[in-house]
């Protein structure tokens, strides 16, 4: 009888076709939701794909860099290789193995090998990632507001480059060696250097604590923590970037052991020390996650949501984030047709701002606009706890997709960067809108 229930357990855990069996009662998304934004996800990639030799504009030109980029989004969005967001998006599985190394290589290929001061009076320092890439003559652009290599690098956007996109650099890595299996790679040189040393260079590049290895700015030197908020002023430890840095240090530890190298034990270790130091540093009193310690030091959904799905929080400490999360979905301050604002409506610093110090006015673009590209975050957190009000999210998110879908025809949008409920919205054809929703609404 023991055996007989044994068996039946491991068909039902592990059945034949080597998929688990799922009640459909507890799907997030039924399965032809799912199927939706799949395909829409590879819509919008398709229409963010440069192809080697393809014409932009004649402000932005051809595509020279030998091999195909993947914008922010199709249309006119963003007409450069943004680093942030194609690695965001890497996890749908619907980028080749071959864009993903002429992509890890060209950002490779620009990373900084000697620190320089810009015009603006900016330092971008050894190990710097581009925040974007010109398509036509394949120049780094290290700072946000510009295309201008020139003349890049003013304070209103940072007097140091942006600190996510050296950890999104290892996340592109960390993927494709996983996905190609080509571990080579690692050793391979690129301008003299080789790229296991240019992940280190750049996992070193942003200003951190050497206590907590916590990610920091000060007033005088500060750069953007994620270029999702690039148009605010935030200071002191920074959660999100600092998030970020955790998932790179243990990325960047199983590099170094592919590699044989005795310093993988060095970056595990960072990574636990991030994990035990950041509760105590950010969390207020309801469990939020600060954005920072300084300027705009304000409970962070993005931050928070983003923990709770690497793990970062987990136990109590995600479930009391879960509980306030669906508290606030339910009370209107969260979200808007299943998109996300930054910082819950409640949160904001004053009536005139979302943000502390914002370069946006109130309600537009990042400070207090609905963004898709967190929902799949806020969804996980708040199934520990509601997986109703988890679904009721993800479908209204679907919803507002199917209804605004731009593939039917010009005056369609669907996915926005960002929009609210006035009919303000930003950018259509936005990739991590989509993708980075989809990567986590397959694992639930």
């Amino acid at each position: 009888m023991r055996i007989a229930l044994f068996l039946l357990i491991l068909y039902m855990c592990f059945p034949v076709d080597g998929k688990t069996q799922t009640n459909q009662k507890e799907s997030i998304l039924t399965k032809d939701q799912l199927l939706f934004l799949e395909q829409l996800t590879r819509d919008v990639l398709e229409a963010s794909r440069i192809y080697p030799g393809q014409f932009i504009s004649n402000e932005f030109g051809t595509n020279k860099t030998g091999g195909t980029l993947i914008r922010p989004g199709g249309r006119n969005a963003y007409p450069s290789f943004w680093i942030r967001d194609y690695a965001m998006s890497l996890e749908t599985g619907f980028i080749s193995v071959a864009e993903q190394k002429h992509m890890l290589e060209l950002t490779a290929s620009t990373q900084c090998d000697q620190a320089w001061i810009t015009k603006g009076g900016s330092l971008v320092p050894v190990g710097s990632v581009a925040d974007h890439i010109r398509i036509d003559d394949g120049k780094p652009i290290y700072f946000p507001g510009t295309y201008d290599f020139e003349n890049q690098g003013t304070p209103e956007f940072g007097t140091l480059p942006p600190f996510c996109d050296q950890f999104f650099f290892i996340h592109m890595a960390h993927y494709y060696v996983a996905q190609s299996r080509d571990r080579k790679i690692l050793k391979k040189e690129i301008n003299g250097k080789r790229l296991i040393d240019r992940l280190k260079a750049a996992f070193h590049m942003p200003p951190s604590n050497v206590k907590t290895h916590m990610v920091y700015a000060t007033e005088k030197m500060r750069g953007v923590d994620f270029g999702f908020r690039d148009v605010q002023t935030i200071t002191g430890d920074l959660s999100f970037a600092s998030i970020l840095k955790y998932r790179a240090a243990n990325e960047l530890a199983d590099l170094l052991e592919l590699v044989q190298s005795q310093e993988a034990m060095q970056y595990r270790k960072m990574a636990e020390k991030i994990k035990t130091y950041l509760p105590g540093i950010f969390s207020d009193k309801r469990g939020m996650l600060l954005a920072s310690t300084g300027r705009s030091a304000q409970p962070d959904v993005w931050a928070t949501a983003l923990a709770v799905h690497l793990s970062l929080l987990e136990g109590d400490a995600a479930m009391s984030v879960s509980k306030l999360f669906v508290d606030a979905y339910k009370a209107g301050s969260l979200s808007y047709k299943g998109n996300i604002r930054h910082i819950l409506t409640t949160d904001d610093f004053n009536e005139n701002t979302a943000w502390e110090i914002s370069l946006s006015p109130k309600n537009l673009y990042q400070n207090g606009a609905y963004w898709g590209t967190p929902t799949g975050w806020v969804v996980n957190a708040i199934k520990l706890s509601d997986p109703g009000a988890a679904t009721a999210l993800a479908r209204e998110y679907i919803a507002e997709l199917i209804e605004n879908d731009f593939r039917k025809g010009e005056t369609f949008g669907a996915p926005y960067e960002c929009f609210n409920p006035s009919g303000y919205n930003q950018n259509p054809v936005y990739l991590t809108s989509v993708a980075c929703p989809l990567v986590v609404f397959r694992k639930l």
